[in-house]
């Protein structure tokens, strides 16, 4: 795990008109995530989930899209300005190493993300820094591509940080868990 970055390209496979019939950030969200929270999509991708967080925050919330590739955050800052969006969402370029968070998230979503980290246990160590006491974190990861027994591994080193499993979301396609930092 953690070699493979999803290249820009193939993000169209998966992020497209039909992906809303299976994942609806409203909907999969709505407990969570609350106007006025300042909240990141880290490994953005070109901006599916920035748009619905950004709905779900409203105008005087904040949703920090993260990337390692520019070009997904070029597709994710068109998209909101089309959506009208753009004064909600900030992209921001991270590294392999440091996901670039400095300021306190109430909310964290690590969408299909984890498993291309090149150090899990030092990204949701940068994680649990950057959220707030009580704040949210959603991961869920593909089950055609990482087992059950890596989505486990993800789990333990989550827990290990201090993380408390929260809930156990039914996600299309994914493994999911809620964490709560304590």
């Amino acid at each position: 795990m953690g070699n493979h970055v999803c290249p820009w390209w193939l993000a169209y496979t998966f992020d497209n008109p039909l992906r809303s019939l299976f994942h609806k950030p409203e909907d999969m969200f709505s407990l969570y995530v609350k106007a006025g929270m300042t909240v990141a999509d880290l490994g953005c991708g070109m901006g599916f989930f920035s748009l619905g967080l950004a709905r779900m925050v409203k105008d005087n919330g904040r949703v920090l899209a993260i990337d390692l590739q520019p070009k997904m955050l070029e597709k994710t800052e068109k998209r909101a300005r089309k959506s009208g969006l753009s004064q909600i969402i900030s992209t921001r370029l991270c590294r392999k190493d440091d996901i670039g968070v400095r300021q306190p998230l109430d909310f964290a979503l690590a969408f299909w993300v984890v498993h291309e980290t090149p150090d899990i246990g030092n990204f949701l160590s940068q994680v649990y820094s950057a959220l707030k006491p009580g704040g949210i974190l959603f991961i869920a990861e593909p089950k055609f591509h990482v087992s059950r027994g890596q989505f486990k591994e993800e789990q333990n080193t989550a827990e290990a940080m201090g993380f408390v499993v929260k809930d156990l979301p039914r996600i299309a396609f994914s493994n999911a868990l809620v964490f709560e930092k304590t």
